[in-house]
Parts: structure tokens; sequence; C-alpha cells
């Protein structure tokens, strides 16, 4: 792990030049948790819908030098073959990247109507007895294939994998991640999604920092964030953030999102160079947020690439019996 240090804070020393005053850094405010290798932040890559999307990644994170902790996927489990899932699997073991899929069924894509109204009714939850099934299926069949972590969206779908991994059912070593789209706003809700058994939490890309230190007080489980979100998330760019949004929510996730760029769920052949063009170009964002950390002197902290475990987390109690 590189050693953390001390940033320099955007524009700072200018401002400081013709006696600008400056917010000063409450130490108070930052989160006093790591990940268990003791870093502080760690990368993701999402949107990746297919090996070659992924190919184009790494491809791209070589070329450009950026390091990538996990790789997440945003359309299924269920919207891939065998082959598909297993050449990720390969591919990103042999780089010693962690692969996140997405578990099945949502109710943006169900018969429902409610999603579609301007309070978007139920949003992503799995709809009926049917979707949550799919959803176990998808779970069964991408960890069968090799796949150890899972994007989740509906706590109940939640809640049940996390039984079947107490169970054995699914390997103890599978993670669970949040969806950006179901992510908690609050601590208490963080605090509960963490004991249902996530591994990982998304936080909408719009929360304050001030919220992130009132999650942190509440729960250490590892934070998501895209530093810029697409547009179906808020479009919002926070790369001048960066130092501060993981000072405030360490563990964190560093996602690098793309806006202004049309929406590729469910992800198929005739969206591909659309999906190519995105991939590479999140990892050029990437590059740019690391760049910027660098010249700002807030590069130390990353993880050991390879690092994918989230440490000890809180959890309900799973009922006798189950």
């Amino acid at each position: 792990m590189s050693a953390p240090s001390v940033p320099r804070r955007p524009g700072a020393d200018a401002l400081a030049r013709i006696g600008h005053p400056v917010p000063p850094v409450e130490a108070a405010d930052a989160s006093p948790h790591t990940f268990p290798d003791g870093g502080t932040w760690r990368t993701e890559i999402p949107s990746v819908e297919g090996p070659e999307a992924l190919a184009a990644v790494l491809k791209e994170s070589a070329r450009l030098d950026v390091p990538v902790h996990r790789i997440s996927q945003g359309s299924g489990v269920w919207m891939l073959r065998d082959v598909e899932i297993t050449e990720m699997v390969d591919a990103c073991a042999e780089r010693d990247i962690e692969l996140c899929l997405f578990t099945g069924p949502r109710g943006t894509w169900d018969i429902g109507g409610s999603t579609r109204t301007d309070s978007g009714g139920a949003g992503l939850r799995a709809r009926g007895h049917d979707a949550l099934a799919g959803c176990v299926e998808d779970a069964v069949r991408a960890t069968e294939l090799g796949v150890r972590c899972l994007l989740v969206a509906d706590e109940g779908v939640l809640w049940t994998l996390h039984r079947l991994r107490a169970a054995g059912v699914l390997p103890a070593g599978t993670t669970f991640k949040l969806s950006a789209l179901t992510g908690p706003v609050n601590p208490a809700s963080y605090a509960v999604y963490e004991r249902l058994g996530a591994d990982s939490l998304n936080v909408p890309s719009d929360l304050p920092l001030a919220h992130l230190t009132e999650i942190r007080r509440a729960s250490r489980a590892p934070m998501d964030m895209y530093v810029e979100a697409p547009d179906d998330l808020g479009g919002y760019v926070r790369m001048y953030e960066v130092a501060e949004l993981i000072r405030r929510g360490a563990p964190l996730y560093v996602k690098f999102g793309l806006s202004k760029a049309a929406g590729i769920y469910p992800y198929g052949a005739h969206l591909r160079e659309h999906a190519l063009a995105t991939a590479r170009e999140r990892v050029r964002r990437g590059r740019l947020v690391l760049d910027l950390l660098a010249r700002h002197g807030a590069d130390g902290g990353m993880s050991p690439l390879g690092s994918r475990h989230p440490g000890e987390l809180c959890r309900f109690p799973v009922p006798e019996g189950d």
C-alpha cells in the first residue's frame, strides 16, 4: 500500500497569495476506517458489459497506467452466456481484478408500470417471487462459474443471498455490492444494508461531504461512489473533491463513471461501438482523477492491487434452520 499523504487542497496556495480565506480542515470529519489491508481507497470501472468491453478496459488501463481493483457490469448475469462469464472471470483472474456481475430481474424491466411514473414506483426492486428466484438463480449460476462478487438492487434479494452464503449454498467468500440506484442516503439505512449482508454500498453521487462523515459514524462497510456519475444518476462530476471524498468516506471505492453518454443496459451487440468507446473513456476519466490526486499530493493510501476483502462487518443474526 502506498503511504497516506497530507494533501494540498485545490487552489489553496494561489488563494493564500491574495489573502483569500480557505475553510479549515476539521480532523473530526475524517473517517476512522480503512480496508483490512490498511488502504483508504480502491478503484472501480463500472458498466463493463461483456468480454469485449472488458478487453478494451484492460488494454486501456495498461496503456494509461490506471490501477484497477474492481470491474463491474450492469446488465446482469442473465444477459451473458456461460462462455462469456467464464471469459470475463479468467481475464480478471489473470490481472487479479475483482469481477462483479449484477443479479437478474429488476422492476425497471418488469411488466409493472409504476416504475415509469413520476414517482418511480418500486424502482429496481425484484417484483414477486419469480423475480426474487431469478436473482437467486443468477447468483448460483455466476458463483458456479467463478464469479465472487454480485451486484444487488433489492434488500430482500440481499438478505436472501446473505442467508444462502451463510448456509454454504453460495461460496463463503462471495461479496455483495449494493446498487447505486438503491443507495442509502442516511446513516441508519446504510447500517441496515450492512447488517442485511452488503459488503460494499453505493451511495448517491450527490451526497454532501457532511453526510459521508455522518455515515462513517454509523458504519465501517466499504462505500462505492461515482466521482463522475452517469446521467441517469444525475451526471455529477466531483473530480476536485476526490481527496476529500476519500478522507471522509474511507474505505472508499472510487468509481470512474461517464456523464453525457447514452445508457447501455441491457447491453447487446447493437450497442457494441458505443459500449467499447465508453469503456475506454471511463478508463481515461480514471487517469484524470489519478493525475489530479497526484498533483495535490493525495495519491497515497491506495489498497494494494488484488485487494478485495471488505473486512469484518456487522450482520443481523441469521435465523436458526436457514
